[in-house]
């Protein structure tokens, strides 16, 4: 469970100052598949980013199983990190001279873990172990950056716009990557978008804009990747 109390974040100073969160509250359960909705600039990805560890707030709690993370040092937010939680971002940020297997290991051994090979074989690509990320495709990019997120085994796995450089079909096929590897390994989603259609693939929705929480919707039965539209 991670509960999310009175959040605000500003950047820069003075008149300058701009309130990015406007005091966000929420509840994500174990589990979970939720998005978090909203056009650009209505503070989603910060929100994520301050969700996950990444920022420090202004002001708030953020707590996961009862540990407020940000109460911890600089040094315990790293371990954190480390040990709880996976990122997937629009860019892929892979290494370009190290192949699919050694990108996928690198994510494996920063929590420890060494059967990074399983996940490997669960993307798909265990035939193009030893490509180099620009032998590969773009969705078949993005498919190694979520294997190198999941071969850590987090709790809870993060993505900004995964899909937003990729084409329909490759889209579809990375959203129906990670929905189920979900029900596989059994961690809580949190994806930020400002598409409408992936979110009917969530169980939680979070819609948001300027800063604050419009609402929050649930899904009794959520679509899958290919029924969604584009």
């Amino acid at each position: 469970m991670i509960e999310i109390k009175g959040i605000t974040k500003s950047y820069g100073e003075h008149e300058n100052r701009l309130q990015v969160l406007k005091g966000i509250s929420a509840e994500i359960k174990d589990g979970e598949f939720v998005v978090i909705l909203g056009a650009s600039g209505s503070g989603k990805s910060t929100f994520l980013n301050v969700i996950s560890g990444l920022e420090h707030p202004e002001s708030g709690s953020v707590t996961y199983n009862g540990r407020d993370i940000t109460k911890l040092s600089d040094h315990e937010l790293t371990s954190f990190r480390k040990e709880t939680v996976g990122f997937i971002f629009q860019q892929y940020y892979l290494l370009p001279n190290m192949t699919v297997e050694k990108n996928v290991r690198m994510g494996a051994d920063l929590a420890g873990k060494s059967d990074y090979r399983e996940i490997i074989k669960s993307v798909g690509l265990l035939e193009k172990i030893k490509k180099y990320p620009s032998e590969l495709s773009g969705g078949e990019q993005q498919r190694v950056s979520i294997a190198r997120a999941l071969a850590k085994r987090p709790q809870v796995l993060f993505l900004d716009e995964p899909t937003g450089a990729l084409d329909e079909e490759t889209g579809r096929q990375v959203l129906d990557y990670i929905s189920s590897l979900q029900k596989a390994y059994g961690f809580t989603i949190v994806m930020v978008t400002h598409n409408l259609n992936i979110a009917q693939m969530a169980d939680t929705v979070i819609k948001m804009n300027s800063g604050k929480i419009l609402e929050i919707s649930h899904i009794e039965i959520p679509k899958t990747a290919y029924e969604i539209g584009w």
